[in-house]
């Protein structure tokens, strides 16, 4: 019983310290380029030794990655969401939580931050989203995946430019695109009389 409780408390403190290790870097990377940003740094700020950040994360790169995964990690695919029948169902979560959470927005306007995290939503979104295209069309591999990446850096750029301008009107601007993205990926779909699974959203 003592150990678990240890463990329990252990637990705590881990994530305690890897969550003030996070915020310091978010807190730090208003102030400056995620590239110009060091450890030492990082240490100071969360008043923690060199030691201590080490044994929670390897160095800066795995601090940016841990909180791109956890922006991305209940995010919908790309294909559910654009060809979800049920709008009031299918969001786009990391959309919604950079609306929410002005702490992730500077992870749209550093440099390395938004291509890392465009390539996790590419490599989380890829064999789902080319997949189910080339079984419902007739692209070939290197055309869906090129449609999937076009789509994909057009997204961010749109959320950027809604951020900068402090847009207010997101839910409408996103359903346009919404319908702009479905009537092309539509126009891919194979019409022979068979009716595609992602259609009818099975």
């Amino acid at each position: 019983m003592k150990n678990k409780e240890k463990n329990q408390g252990t637990d705590r403190r881990t994530r305690y310290t890897r969550n003030v290790i996070r915020e310091s870097l978010l807190s730090m990377m208003r102030q400056k380029p995620f590239s110009k940003i060091t450890v030492t740094e990082i240490c100071k700020l969360s008043e923690i030794n060199r030691g201590t950040f080490y044994l929670h994360y390897y160095d800066l790169d795995d601090v940016l990655d841990d909180i791109i995964d956890m922006l991305v990690q209940d995010t919908t695919k790309v294909y559910d969401h654009v060809m979800c029948p049920e709008k009031t169902r299918c969001t786009y979560p990391f959309c919604q939580k950079v609306q929410e959470n002005p702490e992730y927005r500077i992870l749209f306007f550093d440099e390395i931050a938004s291509a890392r995290f465009l390539d996790r939503l590419c490599e989380l979104s890829k064999e789902d989203f080319v997949t189910r295209l080339m079984q419902n069309s007739l692209l070939s591999y290197e055309q869906a995946e090129a449609v999937l990446y076009f789509q994909m850096n057009g997204c961010l750029a749109i959320n950027k430019r809604m951020l900068k301008n402090n847009c207010q009107d997101w839910t409408r601007i996103q359903q346009a695109i919404d319908q702009f993205i479905r009537a092309g990926l539509e126009s891919y779909l194979i019409h022979d009389g068979r009716q595609p699974s992602v259609i009818k959203g099975q």
